[in-house]
């Protein structure tokens, strides 16, 4: 029984669970990119904002004074003057994930240490060293975002050289290196890490900010729960709020299956998955937008827009108007425009109402000719331009037409079929397409440049494959 009501709960639990509407995962690529951490990077990023961190808290000045003076339960190094730290390595940089925890840091850097020995001569010691650190990625509580914060920072001596005499060499260095090296250099160094992480953090600041799609409404990206790190990369599941402009939520459709990355890319790369029923959700923003009333009279390679040239599929429009009238056309889109995906295809459903009217003279209002249901599926084309995703679209298939109502009698509405089709493709794509420019907000993450990266259609997502050049 207590099995039983176990299996329950867990599927009650289960099916209350909210699917991530987008995932991102990151690999060491983006992790380890120059532009994470500022300009004049070495090998695995991070170099000059250590740097500049180890300048702006005056290491240099800090160590050399802390090797004259009296250390609580030690005693000053006797037998070096004048002490000066200089020469202090560009740093370099390495990573590694750490599986549900975050990344490990390593900073490799040097530093010649200079002075005059009690006999006179001057005095130089090398020291090589590491910078170690465990940087946790957490969800911030306050304001949602991801957060690395540094923990069990340690500072490593690599290596030591000195042109001491060698009768000299364990006394003094010894000395120094317990009294200033080992007791100073963690509290003087590992704030550099710190300060890396600040560098960062800043840049996941604009990651929830709603993001504007056109004026019709925003887009934002707010983080489900805390980032997930295994031994190839960092995964961070989105649940995107998309809100029209005044303030409704459009909410997601249920994707039916769970969103998982195809397998296949390569090892420490990064991916950003965008699901069918997101890429739905941000274009029902757009509906109204694709509302359109159409006059002019010369379309493309279309005949006249008469009812002349209408009358060559219905009969009846002849009899009605025995004189050429325009026409006009209003389509408007009756349900949500709905994305479905499948390997290398996307299209877009759209399901309208077209409503074509003849002009009357003396100002009157253009008489309805007919109202039509058509179901029509366009295909889309993806594209990144300046970080935002662009589609363009081209007629696929019309799906069906059926008649909703008519002045001008019965008519066999099949007989359209020809004419719609090619009305749609010259009079209609157009205006949908004008409409898609406005383009859909990416996320904004460690100032990520979108416009590299390689698009691919999988089954029910759009896959963006980031480069970084």
């Amino acid at each position: 029984m207590l099995r039983i009501l176990c299996l329950a709960l867990c599927s009650l639990l289960t099916g209350t669970r909210a699917d991530p509407g987008a995932l991102l995962r990151l690999g060491m690529d983006i992790m380890n990119r120059g532009e994470l951490v500022g300009p004049g990077v070495q090998l695995g990023g991070g170099a000059w904002e250590v740097q500049s961190a180890m300048d702006e808290s005056h290491i240099l000045e800090k160590m050399a004074a802390e090797a004259g003076k009296k250390q609580p339960g030690m005693k000053p190094i006797k037998g070096i003057t004048n002490l000066k730290v200089k020469d202090v390595q560009l740093p370099v940089i390495t990573l590694n994930f750490v599986p549900g925890v975050g990344i490990f840091q390593c900073v490799s850097t040097g530093m010649t240490v200079t002075g005059k020995s009690f006999m006179g001569g001057n005095m130089e010691i090398i020291v090589a060293l590491n910078i170690t650190a465990t940087n946790r990625l957490l969800r911030d509580e306050e304001t949602g975002l991801p957060v690395f914060k540094s923990e069990g920072c340690e500072v490593i001596l690599v290596n030591v050289k000195t042109n001491l005499p060698s009768n000299m060499l364990p006394k003094m260095v010894n000395k120094f290196l317990d009294s200033t090296l080992h007791k100073v250099l963690p509290g003087l160094m590992c704030p550099a890490i710190d300060a890396v992480l600040v560098y960062v953090n800043r840049k996941w600041t604009n990651l929830s900010d709603p993001m504007p799609v056109g004026q019709m409404g925003t887009v934002k990206y707010v983080l489900m729960s805390a980032p997930a790190t295994t031994a190839s990369y960092i995964q961070l599941d989105f649940s995107p709020v998309v809100q029209q402009q005044k303030g409704k939520t459009i909410k997601l459709a249920d994707a039916g299956e769970a969103l998982t990355f195809p397998e296949g890319y390569a090892k420490g790369s990064s991916q950003l998955l965008l699901p069918a029923t997101f890429l739905s959700a941000e274009l029902a923003l757009l509906q109204k937008s694709f509302h359109v009333n159409i006059q002019d009279t010369m379309i493309g390679e279309l005949p006249p827009q008469t009812t002349k040239t209408l009358a060559r599929f219905i009969p009846e429009v002849a009899v009605a108007y025995p004189k050429s009238k325009p026409l006009t056309t209003q389509i408007k889109i009756k349900k949500p425009p709905k994305v479905t995906m499948k390997t290398g295809k996307s299209l877009l459903h759209l399901h309208s109402t077209l409503e074509m009217f003849a002009a009357r003279w003396r100002s009157k209002a253009p008489m309805s000719l007919f109202l039509l249901e058509v179901h029509f599926n366009l295909k889309v084309q993806y594209s990144v331009h300046e970080n935002q995703l662009q589609m363009a679209t081209s007629l696929d298939r019309l799906l069906s037409l059926s008649r909703k109502s008519s002045s001008i009698g019965n008519f066999n509405e099949r007989e359209l079929t020809g004419f719609i089709t090619s009305y749609l493709e010259e009079a209609y794509i157009p205006v949908v397409n004008d409409v898609l420019q406005v383009g859909l907000p990416l996320p904004d993450f460690l100032a990520m440049n979108y416009n590299l990266a390689e698009l691919d259609i999988v089954e029910n997502a759009l896959m963006l494959d980031l480069k970084l050049g």
